[in-house]
């Protein structure tokens, strides 16, 4: 492994990440919502998850900002990242699919919401936001810079603790007692070994 191509891996992600929501997003704009929960927090939450996932470490691979921070490259940890974004890559693609008409990028029921337990959610209810954490992981391990390689971290954090609890709200006053006994059997980012 080389600091190019841990480089070119990266990018990698970055490009399939947003060719893999396209067309849901797509899709989504086309199903009407019956709530919105969106706010200003939320917002900016997902602003900085997108700075630090794809802006700060942008611009480190373009410009070389933030050379500063950069610190020796170990190759084998370049190696972990790549598996970890390869398991990212996977985890995303699973959830939006296991999602399908339901996914929306902003706190929104739609109409015809159902609540989904199987596939991968029979184990966790959150897993676009533990491959989140994994993407965040692997850009730490891949992009081997104090700021940039942290920066994603630093952006799935602030979404996770902004926007979770609010979701996990607007789930239950849709679903009731559903969602609660859903919650009670799975773990919200990591399965439930108990």
């Amino acid at each position: 492994m080389t600091p190019a191509l841990s480089t070119v891996i990266w990018v990698a992600c970055l490009v399939a990440w947003v060719v893999i929501r396209l067309p849901y997003q797509r899709r989504a704009r086309r199903i009407g919502v019956s709530r919105d929960a969106r706010t200003l927090p939320d917002r900016l939450a997902l602003g900085a998850a997108t700075v630090g996932l794809a802006v700060i470490p942008g611009l480190h691979a373009a410009t070389g900002l933030f050379r500063f921070a950069d610190y020796p490259f170990q190759p084998w940890l370049a190696w972990i990242g790549a598996a970890v974004a390869v398991a990212f890559l996977a985890l995303f693609t699973a959830s939006h699919r296991a999602l399908g008409k339901n996914w929306s990028v902003s706190l929104e029921i739609r109409r015809e919401h159902t609540l989904v337990t199987d596939g991968l959610y029979r184990y966790v209810r959150h897993p676009m936001y533990s491959s989140f954490w994994l993407w965040a992981l692997a850009q730490a391990c891949l992009v081997q810079n104090g700021v940039a390689g942290l920066s994603g971290l630093v952006g799935v954090a602030l979404l996770y603790w902004t926007r979770v609890g609010p979701e996990e709200r607007m789930m239950r006053e849709a679903f009731n007692g559903a969602y609660d006994a859903y919650a009670r059997r799975t773990g919200r980012v990591v399965p439930k070994v108990w």
